[in-house]
């Protein structure tokens, strides 16, 4: 997994530090992000309360902006609509979530083997992230800096490359037989023996957010984030049953993340 960010932390930062020293039109902010994540998987039934509540996890991200409104000296720059509403979000955050079968298939009135197969899969996925978003402030962000106490709500979208190590087991015994692994996850898909599979891989994915900043002091801001990402691969949790096959594996895996921040302008 490190092989993949490395490079790529190299080559954002470095660019941006590139920039930095052709043009100072812009300042920074740093942070840090922290909350609970839904994962939205192949695990548990579609729809269900139990699986959305369940199969949750927990995040955590460094984050940088380019501020335009200010130069590198804290002087403001030009007003222009692209400098008083924009701001450019890199980001390198990390997630894991333990996953298991919800729903009414693995009620515990139910005694099938089939039953006790699915109540015994568990899995568990960790995911490195690192991207970028811009983002979007309907309010004037001149504005919102100049006054403590004030609101400044946001949208953005986004990219990101992912690096995420998926695990699945069972307490039956190794998966891979009739005897521990629930039929449909013992046909070959996508290139894989079976439905399921323990590995290591990456992944880009889409990002879209919806929060506000609350500015506490003149250099630090309390940031909340209610985030939308979603992957463009069907085995970031380990599990992807034939979707020519099973019809009900529609989506790809996805996941929400409300996560609350705190903000410092370097000076």
């Amino acid at each position: 997994m490190a092989r993949h960010i490395i490079p790529l932390l190299a080559l954002i930062f470095g660019f941006s530090n590139n920039s930095n020293a052709q043009f100072d039109g812009f300042s920074h902010e740093v942070g840090i992000i922290a909350g609970p994540i839904a994962f939205q998987s192949d695990y548990g039934e579609r729809y269900d309360f139990s699986t959305n509540a369940g199969n949750t996890g927990i995040g955590i991200g460094l984050v940088h902006y380019l501020n335009f409104t200010y130069d590198k000296n804290y002087n403001y720059t030009s007003r222009t609509f692209f400098n008083q509403h924009f701001k450019l979000r890199t980001e390198l955050s990390y997630n894991k979530t333990n996953l298991k079968h919800f729903g009414e298939y693995v009620d515990p009135s139910k005694n099938s083997l089939g039953a006790q197969q699915l109540r015994a899969m568990t899995g568990s996925t960790a995911v490195a992230n690192l991207g970028m978003q811009l983002e979007f402030y309907p309010w004037n962000i001149r504005d919102f800096t100049a006054v403590t106490g004030g609101f400044a709500p946001f949208i953005s979208l986004g990219g990101q490359f992912s690096a995420y190590n998926a695990k699945a087991e069972s307490s039956l015994g190794p998966l891979g037989n009739a005897a521990t692994t629930f039929p449909k996850y013992l046909t070959p898909s996508e290139g894989r023996p079976y439905g399921f599979s323990s590995e290591q891989g990456t992944v880009w994915s889409v990002v879209s957010s919806v929060g506000s900043r609350y500015k506490l002091t003149d250099s630090g801001d309390l940031m909340v984030d209610l985030r939308f990402q979603y992957f463009f691969s069907n085995w970031v949790d380990g599990l992807n049953p034939n979707p020519k096959i099973y019809k009900e594996n529609k989506a790809n895996d996805w996941l929400v993340w409300f996560n609350v921040g705190y903000i410092h302008y370097l000076d």
